[in-house]
């Protein structure tokens, strides 16, 4: 069976007779929960999880699918692409609905809470997952939600991706709680265009801050045009702006767990 990288443990975490394998990295401090793009947990993504392990963090890397040995490759896979669609636990399409697998990752908020301590929780989702984090924001634990690139609902550019009852919540904890939205996007992104952050704006106010990245700030070598801020279109060079939206993040996640 493969293995994941020496760096990280592999468990299985149930919820309501789901369960999942999650990838887990570092030994104290708060914990983040990062979740993977329509790929699966790419090196990339282990690149960035140790970026936040090395900031002082727990990181918690659920896999929704695919390969559990952090290997999974930065290409669309057609069988997994068709089990996606046709699976119940995303909701690919619709508006107005939250898929089902959040409650699976908000149980795997709540695990890696219980056992790191401290105030709260960091989530991090990324294209397909990117709204999961807002989704998940209704879960009292999540204090530090990221959406990067969120792509879901596919066909509906302005969508959030989220039932009305779970955005009434997460609207709540925004006014009573100073809950706060961090948001990254390239600006010409083609599966995340600037209509999704301006839903998200008009939904959550000044609780939500949206970043755009310039196409030019992606790397040349991902795709085009750019999508993956913190993992497959990310230049790793000092300066590089997407390398300071890593540390953006970090910071963002150490002002509200530490």
């Amino acid at each position: 069976m493969p293995q994941p990288p020496a760096d990280f443990s592999r468990r299985v975490i149930d919820h309501d007779g789901k369960s999942r394998p999650v990838l887990v990295t570092g030994s104290a401090g708060p914990a983040v929960v990062a979740i993977h793009e329509i790929y699966g947990v790419t090196p990339e993504l282990i690149r960035f999880a140790r970026w936040v392990r090395d900031a002082g963090f727990r990181v918690y890397l659920p896999v929704l699918y695919g390969r559990d040995d952090g290997e999974a490759e930065t290409k669309p896979d057609l069988g997994q692409l068709i089990k996606i669609c046709v699976s119940r636990e995303f909701v690919l399409f619709a508006d107005g609905k939250t898929s089902p697998i959040v409650e699976w990752l908000k149980a795997v908020a709540r695990t890696a809470h219980a056992e790191c301590g401290g105030k709260g929780v960091g989530v991090i989702g990324m294209c397909l997952s990117g709204n999961f984090a807002l989704s998940m924001a209704v879960e009292p634990v999540v204090l530090a939600p990221v959406a990067a690139q969120p792509g879901l609902p596919v066909n509906k550019p302005g969508g959030l991706g989220i039932s009305p009852g779970d955005l009434d919540v997460v609207q709540r904890r925004v006014r009573e709680e100073g809950l706060q939205v961090r948001g990254y996007r390239f600006a010409g992104d083609d599966l995340c265009r600037a209509a999704r952050f301006e839903a998200y704006q008009r939904a959550l106010g000044d609780g939500f801050t949206g970043t755009v990245l310039p196409d030019e700030a992606g790397n040349p070598a991902g795709r085009n045009p750019p999508h993956s801020v913190f993992t497959g279109d990310l230049i790793d060079a000092a300066g590089e702006p997407t390398r300071k939206a890593v540390d953006e993040v970090i910071g963002f996640f150490r002002a509200k767990l530490g």
